[in-house]
């Protein structure tokens, strides 16, 4: 089933945690811009985890590998929250869209890239980075056509971030059959051809609509 809205339906956000750990930050100096930003950080340093675990072996791998998840969930919280803190908050800003969007295409590209030149395979990590940033880029042209966006996967942001964090988990098991970036090298094919069926899927869904006069002011 297609999802589709203006807001990207979780419901973690419906959960008491979030919504006391939102309800504290909008307490706060700190903006939902300044969560948005904190997104990349938490990327470039999921990226790099990556990247150092690639040529890394032992305990000092592990430790990257699961640096470098929870870094992909740091990411999402911050995406979790930086909306919460934003609409539930009322802490909203007139630039607020633009930083909604720009750092999780930037945090798209530092992980799945970082994730590609750790595996020495980098062509395949911008391959997957690059469809990542095209099935978001099908959602807001829809968007500003005046459909309603269109949030469906099948690896839309919240799956690609589960694929390639599992993945992260997972490689720490490696060593048990003598195996050394198989998981992550699967990780990211899945990650590049389900986000690239995941834009045609948007694509489809865009075009009939437009053809259907399916539009909202």
């Amino acid at each position: 089933m297609t999802e589709t809205g203006d807001r990207r339906p979780l419901s973690s956000r419906d959960t008491q945690w979030a919504r006391r750990i939102a309800q504290w930050l909008a307490t706060k100096s700190v903006t939902p811009n300044q969560i948005s930003q904190a997104s990349m950080v938490a990327a470039a340093l999921a990226g790099g985890s990556f990247f150092h675990a690639g040529s890394e072996m032992g305990w000092a791998r592990a430790l990257l590998l699961v640096l470098a998840a929870g870094f992909c969930q740091l990411r999402l919280l911050c995406n979790l929250f930086d909306g919460m803190v934003a609409v539930e908050g009322g802490k909203g800003a007139a630039d607020g869209p633009f930083w909604n969007e720009f750092p999780d295409r930037v945090a798209d590209i530092l992980i799945l890239a970082g994730v590609g030149y750790g595996i020495g395979s980098p062509g395949l990590g911008w391959a997957a980075g690059s469809f990542a940033v095209l099935t978001a880029y099908v959602r807001e042209l829809g968007r500003a056509t005046g459909t309603a966006s269109d949030f469906s996967g099948p690896m839309a942001k919240q799956h690609r971030m589960a694929t390639i964090t599992a993945a992260a988990v997972l490689s720490v098991l490696e060593p048990l059959w003598n195996g050394h970036n198989q998981i992550l090298v699967a990780a990211l094919w899945l990650i590049a051809v389900g986000a690239a069926f995941t834009a045609m899927r948007r694509s489809k869904n865009l075009v009939r609509n437009l053809k259907a006069g399916h539009t909202h002011n």
